[in-house]
């Protein structure tokens, strides 16, 4: 998970509808957009002085200058500017061309809209990683911003073992699901290893092209395919004497998982077409959120790859199961929006934090963040009530069964009482379930309270005195 932290975004396509819904994607996620129709418009943009964007989205076909034309052009004038390049085409000469001519990042239409607010985040990362090859060190200190939070008991048992694993050399398998922050516990390991002052890289398997991933990580030499115009380092040449994150690493295709065991056991490779042997130090953390176990299964991962990669395995839990740590994050995202909006941060009133408790997150710590930003920008006083969280959560809320309805009402008010640090919830709780229980007895049985003690399993004595005591409280 990374934040957008005010990273100004261009979206440059042709096509309106494609331009309009990704800017509107990108900007719910927190990012300041600015939409371009043509690779002219850009070069006018740039002229013309101002802000610089962060991050460029472009598609490859369109009218005048295209956006390969476009890739050679910022090349020039913003080198090391990370640049997503999106296109319906993913043939050889379409792809191949947009990451020899320095795309950071290639986004297939159609594409999903989290998977492309997702892959801004990790463009924007992937480009600060390669900023640690020129300067040692600039990538580890990563800063609170991208910190891990959380004092749930499963988060404290995690921040342990990374304390404990930075210091050895071993290889470490992430596991948990979309959105749950494994790029930062991988960060978190090379922070506090040996290797801190040395680069950290990262590259998303899944978000490259079967066909170019192998150059993505070996790197190739000029002339090994067409559009192979001069060397190219690969990441694992970028990270040596550092660390290789690799993200997704399920989607790996069979072929390239046997070049990168080799590279595991031997710490040595050749480029794409060349001849000289490579020979790196590199410490890698692989991640995914799939079941490996089952993909060496069913054949499509190899067996002995993952027991290099697993050599430790940490598992992140999802944000339901660490519900105690949401109104901090929650907190924290609503500050870091307020920074970026330049106002004060807002708060989430008791009954919405409460609902945003109860809440399961599918989209995890992610998806927590990114409505966080849209309470921010959209929330019309300092405190956002439950009407302000949108109808997707409101949707999202889990229906219960008529015979468990009871059970979710008292969850919903142990957590707003929790959230809003109320005393002795535990007695004023035992003490709401005996009152609705005796006057539904009572109603059931018409006022016979020896029946209604009998049906409830009491003592009619027993009966009376709770009868008296939750009258003498109310």
């Amino acid at each position: 998970m990374t934040s957008a932290d005010g990273a100004r975004v261009w979206v440059v396509d042709d096509d309106r509808s494609v331009r309009f819904v990704l800017a509107t994607a990108l900007r719910e996620a927190g990012y300041a957009v600015t939409g371009f129709e043509s690779a002219s418009d850009v070069m006018a943009a740039l002229d013309r002085g101002g802000a610089r964007p962060d991050l460029l989205f472009t598609d490859v076909r369109m009218p005048g200058d295209d956006g390969l034309a476009l890739l050679d052009a910022l090349r020039q004038r913003l080198p090391a500017l990370p640049v997503v390049v999106m296109s319906a085409y993913t043939d050889i000469a379409s792809t191949a061309g947009a990451f020899r001519g320095g795309a950071q990042e290639f986004l297939s239409k159609p594409f999903d809209l989290d998977d492309a607010v997702a892959l801004a985040a990790r463009a924007l990362d992937s480009h600060a990683a390669d900023a640690a090859v020129d300067g040692p060190g600039s990538v580890a200190d990563v800063g609170a911003a991208d910190a891990l939070v959380g004092d749930a008991p499963a988060m404290q048992q995690l921040f342990r073992a990374i304390g404990r694993l930075a210091q050895a050399p071993l290889s470490v398998l992430i596991t948990g699901e979309t959105g749950t922050g494994k790029e930062l516990v991988a960060r978190a390991l090379h922070r506090e290893s040996p290797r801190a002052q040395r680069p950290f890289v990262a590259l998303n398997t899944a978000a490259i092209p079967s066909e170019l991933l192998e150059s993505e990580l070996f790197g190739h030499e000029a002339g090994a395919f067409t559009g192979a115009n001069r060397r190219h380092v690969g990441r694992f040449e970028q990270a040596h004497g550092g660390t290789l994150f690799l993200d997704e690493i399920g989607d790996m295709p069979a072929l390239l998982q046997t070049r990168l065991l080799r590279v595991l056991a031997e710490g040595e490779f050749f480029r794409v077409g060349g001849r000289e042997l490579i020979r790196v130090d590199v410490r890698v953390v692989a991640a995914t959120h799939q079941d490996l176990e089952a993909k060496v299964g069913d054949g499509s991962f190899r067996a002995d790859l993952l027991h290099r990669l697993d050599v430790v395995r940490l598992r992140l839990p999802p944000l339901r199961e660490r519900r105690e740590d949401i109104p901090r994050l929650a907190e924290r995202f609503l500050q870091r929006a307020a920074a970026r909006f330049d106002a004060a941060p807002k708060r989430f009133a008791p009954a919405a934090l409460a609902r945003l408790m109860a809440h399961d997150w599918p989209g995890n710590v992610r998806e927590l963040e990114n409505l966080c930003w849209r309470v921010a920008a959209l929330a019309p006083g300092e405190v956002a009530g439950v009407d302000d969280l949108g109808e997707t959560l409101a949707a999202a809320s889990t229906a219960a069964a008529p015979g468990d309805a009871w059970e979710e009402g008292l969850r919903a008010w142990a957590l707003e009482a929790l959230a809003t640090h109320g005393d002795d919830i535990h007695a004023r709780a035992r003490e709401r379930l005996d009152q609705v229980l005796l006057q539904a007895a009572l109603e059931h049985t018409g006022g016979r309270r020896s029946e209604a003690a009998a049906r409830l399993g009491l003592g009619r004595n027993t009966l009376t005195r709770k009868l008296g005591t939750s009258r003498g409280r109310r």
